[in-house]
């Protein structure tokens, strides 16, 4: 409604500044024609001054309102509109698949919900109002400048065309660069977050001269290009100016001489054709003004667009399933790629079928893929070739908010927000009791520490859970995910910041209180998997073997290799281990 009002007073206020120098010339006329009248006791109603000064006043003071209401209505519909733009994305955003953010990135969405709307909302505002004013001042002063000064408004008409085509060249010189600056905007954008994320890795290493230089570049091609393409749009105002002035004189010079040759022109008619000629290239000015921001902002629009065009390569299918049976899974034939146009899949040829409440342990070197075959369970990607099934349904089958709610996932990367432990745990199950988080902390081995804390569960976590130990987290995310009380829990390598006496511990409780549930554990360690039902060896996207501890020790050479290395030096190495274990579980409580 706001983005309708404005251009309504804005086209009153035009109407009415256009008229206000036609009222000018009649009152300079009606004074000039009765001037000789003015004598002792003469009151300006007689002369037929006042009515006209009234009728100026009035409108002055209706232009000055219409100005105001159209300002504030412009301002309310262009914050109004960034705002559901930035919604709009942000929502987008949440509902795109890993391999859409993965398109994307993350630098370049958060430039686009931030610099990207902003230039966008810019030029709304000055299209709501700027944009529409200039042409109906140019139409309106246009046809006062014929109805004051006659054909002598010519002049004015004339100066059009070539001054649009002036601004159509800028544009389309400027346009190029401006895609290009917002692509280093990213860049920027990136060097700035992998910082912040990273500070500490910088100072460690003593990295931040390095990592100023290359701020330093990223922030000098910005500014290259930037200022590549503000000195072409610069060119705008000089331009402008040449032909005001020159318009300006031709008027000043051609309307001397035709009152000189009494042609019917007034002075005061020539005056306010000076003004209305003002107010037509005033009006081209700010139409200009209006062509740049509108330049910068259509790669923003078009970058914004993209995003809000961009389609989730996951959905959930019509009639989906909205119960999840069991914790069964079934992988067959599975193989699968991060990208239509890998040339390598990065899973081959998956067969493994886990029963519900089985405890699943799974081993591999770096690369070797584990983390991508744990994502296709809570379809968090889609599996290229073959078939994955939880719960005896194929997981495209169901509804992806119920089957996520059934599928708790402690990521390698534990993430905490900034809020209280409290509020942190019951993202797991926003309804549940504070005996229902003390009882998952103590499952995960955390209810100790919080206990530690002064205010203890109100305890406030900083951004990122900067405030508390990578043990610490680890534990608060595997109580977060048990508060699902999901049907499948899968942990992805979630442990390897706490001790082997706390890692057993955590096991421990799983098998006692949660039986029926299907647990997954990745480790690098063979004590965390060693008393699972069965363990999964892995190396190169495929499955080299499944077996028992026992079974494997004597069997495979992977498993038996990293067995015998984590094991190695016999009861001196063990003690040493120990030890540090014990330290490192002093500092997750410290």
């Amino acid at each position: 409604m706001v983005s309708i009002l404005s251009p309504i007073f804005v086209s009153l206020e035009v109407v009415l500044e256009c008229l206000i120098p036609f009222m000018i010339a009649r009152l300079g006329t009606a004074i000039e024609k009765n001037i000789g009248l003015w004598g002792p006791g003469t009151s300006w109603d007689t002369l037929g001054v006042g009515q006209y000064g009234l009728i100026l006043v009035a409108m002055a003071m209706a232009s000055l309102l219409c100005g105001a209401l159209a300002g504030a209505f412009c301002a309310k519909a262009s914050a109004g509109f960034a705002r559901n733009l930035r919604k709009d994305l942000y929502y987008k955003v949440q509902d795109f698949s890993f391999e859409n953010i993965d398109k994307f990135s993350t630098p370049s969405l958060v430039t686009r919900m931030t610099t990207d709307v902003t230039n966008v909302q810019m030029s709304y505002m000055m299209i709501v109002r700027t944009a529409i004013r200039c042409p109906l001042m140019m139409i309106f002063s246009v046809a006062m400048a014929f109805v004051m000064g006659g054909n002598l408004a010519w002049i004015f008409v004339g100066v059009i065309p070539p001054l649009a085509v002036i601004l159509f060249l800028l544009m389309r010189k400027a346009m190029p660069l401006f895609h290009r600056v917002f692509r280093k905007y990213d860049d920027l954008n990136e060097s700035i977050q992998e910082n912040v994320n990273g500070i500490r890795v910088v100072k460690s290493y003593v990295r931040e001269d390095f990592e100023k230089q290359k701020f330093d570049k990223a922030a000098t091609e910005v500014q290259i290009d930037f200022t590549k393409a503000e000195r072409i749009l610069a060119w705008n105002q000089p331009v402008m100016q040449v032909f005001f002035y020159g318009v300006l004189s031709s008027v000043l010079f051609l309307g001397s001489y035709l009152i000189f040759k009494t042609t019917g022109l007034t002075v005061w008619s020539i005056s306010q054709l000076v003004v209305y000629g003002m107010q037509i290239l005033m009006s081209l000015m700010m139409f200009s003004m209006v062509f740049a921001m509108i330049t910068m902002s259509i790669e923003s629009a078009r970058r914004i667009c993209e995003v809000l065009d961009e389609e989730s390569t996951l959905h959930s299918p019509e009639n989906a399933l909205r119960e999840v049976a069991d914790g069964s899974i079934d992988f067959d034939g599975v193989s699968f790629k991060y990208a239509a146009s890998a040339e390598k899949n990065v899973l081959e040829g998956i067969d493994l079928h886990i029963r519900s409440g089985e405890t699943i342990g799974i081993i591999g070197g770096t690369g070797s893929s584990k983390t991508s075959l744990v994502n296709l369970i809570s379809r968090l990607y889609d599996v290229t070739e073959g078939s994955v099934k939880v719960g005896g349904r194929d997981v495209k089958e169901y509804d992806l908010e119920c089957l996520r709610n059934q599928v708790a996932v402690v990521l390698q990367k534990n993430v905490l927000f900034s809020g209280t432990i409290k509020e942190n745990l019951r993202w797991g199950n926003p309804d549940a009791t504070d005996e229902e988080l003390e009882e998952a902390c103590r499952l995960a081995q955390a209810d100790e520490f919080i206990q530690t804390f002064p205010k203890k569960y109100d305890t406030y976590i900083e951004q990122g859970g900067t405030n508390v130990s990578g043990g610490q987290k680890q534990r608060l995310c595997i109580a977060r995910a048990l508060l699902k009380k999901p049907k499948i829990l899968i942990l992805d390598d979630s442990t390897s910041a706490v001790d082997t006496h706390t890692d057993a511990l955590i096991r421990k409780a799983f098998r006692e209180y949660i039986p029926s549930t299907t647990k997954i554990i990745i480790a690098q360690r063979t004590s965390s998997v060693e008393d699972a039902d069965r363990i999964v060896i892995m190396e190169n996207g495929r499955i080299d073997a499944v077996g028992t501890h026992e079974e494997l020790l004597g069997t495979n050479a992977i498993y038996t290799e990293v067995y015998t290395t984590q094991n190695k030096g016999g009861k001196a190495i063990s003690s040493l281990g120990e030890m540090g274990d014990a330290q490192e579980g002093g500092e997750d409580n410290a």
